[in-house]
């Protein structure tokens, strides 16, 4: 009986629907391990056809080119170690299971179902898989390894099963995306496992972005009592050895590769790099095209495009009109010069008095209202479309969580493209994290260092510039008062007794409620964008568009 074990861990990065170029990823990495001389190769959760593949899942044809997909990669894999990937699986019961397989000597050795199937936030396990029953450990080269696949691990039930039956250490597959501060939450959820069954746990996780998820990796190791053995870094695809040790005690990791992990601002920030980088990769499209009105939200997002793509893929246009500021004129050209991409410059006035001529019978004897504001809103997504269309370059829309919440955005305008990279970033975050995009430079970042957003744009009050001396404060109430009304509201699914709790004004309370409700159809039809917290629109929060309901406290 050997009393070593190595397993090659593969934090990799999958692509939905791509299970040719995922499986030839797991070949690689199953390469370096058996180059290391791995006992064991393990990539995560549903790598085989990425995750979340959603209701791609229960497409028969789907799960038919998985199986043989796999069965060509244990072929492919049969001189050599162990090979543990998640896909899907129609189990003896003929339903349709999210599992974990073993390939081994040129077959599926062995393969574990999922037990607990999470149904919350992002996640919709219940209605596209099955449970099985409970399953004891698997035997690879005579170690008996559980293998409970990520929710599996967040409850006690499972891993006790396997340390009851004889596992000697616990592999855990994840695909667990990212939320602010989420790596704690894992972490004091492995810890208590590892506590309860004194067993060392391995815990796998996956990188890279999908839709609005991204994966942020951070996978780590911890011996009996919870003491960490490995931590790899978070977003990077890594490819990294675990030694295991038999001793009088049972088996420990050796200590290993150990990377610090960024404070939760930079990863936020890396986050909305790496969702709209996969996004374009996993899509096709190369290039970026955004309007820059010269405010604090289209410079951020200008930046992120840039550290994502590369300035030589990102196009910046000011589609100024009468009320547009010299100053906003002068912020939007310093933006794109210090980023380096290119900048048009494409005025709005004569197609303004165009559509304005064009609707006056119709509005003649009315009152100059919304309706005006909002056609400079839709020419300006008339433009930037119309580039999109000309040069293949995807349009960014720009608008942050608090504008997305209340409905501040004009539907067909403002809010037209394709992807919105700060969609879940409240607005006060936004300007905090300008100023730590100014402070700080990163290897994975391809823009320049240094202080690429003038601070002309963090200190001026923030303006849509549709109508003279325009605020947005005419409209909402500061900032800091929405978003803390709005955190209640939204990400704590609180009330207006607990706004009111928090110290916030009623009347303000109840408008934001209304503003809230009301604006879920623009929702429902706007770009989707990087999910940063446990609440943001989309998945996270599902409401009906029509909805007449109202706190009553």
């Amino acid at each position: 009986m050997s009393d070593r074990f190595r397993i090659t861990l593969a934090q990799l990065n999958p692509t939905v629907g791509d299970i040719a170029g995922n499986a030839a990823k797991a070949r690689d990495a199953w390469e370096k391990g058996k180059a290391a001389g791995a006992d064991l190769v393990a990539l995560p959760e549903m790598f085989l056809t990425g995750y979340q593949a959603q209701d791609l899942i229960v497409k028969p044809a789907f799960v038919a080119h998985v199986q043989n997909e796999l069965t060509a990669l244990a072929e492919a894999c049969a001189d050599g170690p162990a090979l543990a990937i998640g896909g899907p699986c129609v189990g003896e019961d003929l339903k349709l299971h999210n599992s974990y397989f073993v390939l081994h000597g040129g077959k599926i050795a062995s393969t574990v179902h999922k037990y607990f199937l999470p149904n919350f936030n992002v996640f919709d396990e219940v209605r596209l898989f099955s449970r099985d029953m409970m399953q004891g450990p698997v035997a690879v080269n005579g170690v008996r390894i559980g293998m409970p696949i990520c929710e599996d691990a967040w409850y006690p039930d499972v891993v006790e099963a396997h340390e009851e039956s004889g596992a000697e250490f616990i592999l855990v597959p994840n695909g667990s995306p990212y939320f602010r501060d989420k790596f704690e939450t894992r972490l004091n959820h492995m810890v208590a496992r590892v506590v309860e069954s004194g067993l060392p746990l391995i815990y796998l996780n996956m990188v890279g972005g999908q839709d609005d998820q991204v994966f942020d990796g951070g996978s780590f190791v911890l011996n009996p009592g919870g003491v960490p053995a490995v931590q790899l870094p978070t977003f990077d695809e890594v490819i990294s050895h675990v030694d295991m040790e038999r001793t009088d005690t049972g088996w420990r990791a050796l200590d290993g590769d150990f990377a610090q992990h960024p404070d939760a601002m930079e990863q936020d920030y890396r986050v909305m790099v790496t969702a709209l980088r996969d996004y374009m990769a996993k899509t096709g499209f190369k290039k970026v095209l955004l309007g820059l009105s010269g405010g604090i939200d289209s410079a951020i997002v200008a930046t992120i495009a840039v550290d994502a793509l590369g300035a030589e893929n990102v196009r910046c246009v000011m589609l100024p009109s009468e009320y547009t500021s010299q100053g906003s004129l002068d912020d939007a050209k310093a933006v794109a010069e210090n980023l380096g991409c290119r900048y048009d410059f494409l005025p709005i006035g004569k197609t303004r008095d165009a559509v304005t001529e064009t609707l006056a019978s119709l509005f003649v004897d009315t009152e100059a209202d919304l309706t005006e504001e909002n056609v400079q809103s839709r020419i300006r997504g008339l433009l930037l479309m119309a580039l999109s269309n000309k040069f293949g370059e995807m349009l960014l829309t720009t608008g942050n969580k608090s504008e997305v919440a209340v409905g501040y955005a004009t539907i067909y305008g403002d809010m037209a493209g394709g992807y919105n990279p700060i969609k879940d970033m409240y607005k006060t975050r936004v300007f905090d994290c300008c100023r730590w995009r100014n402070a700080n430079h990163r290897d994975w970042m391809m823009g320049p260092e240094g202080a690429v957003i003038p601070e002309a744009i963090i200190t001026k009050p923030p303006s849509a510039e549709l109508r003279e001396d325009q605020k947005d404060s005419d409209s909402l109430p500061d900032y800091p008062v929405l978003d803390g009304i709005l955190e209640i509201l939204v990400d704590e699914d609180g009330s207006i007794a607990d706004c009111v709790a928090a110290g916030y004004d009623r009347a303000d309370a109840k408008r934001i409620e209304h503003l809230l409700y009301i604006s879920e159809y623009k929702r429902f039809q706007s770009a989707p964008g990087a999910r940063l917290s446990k609440r943001a629109f989309w998945l996270d929060r599902r409401y009906p568009i029509v909805n007449r309901w109202r706190d009553p406290s």
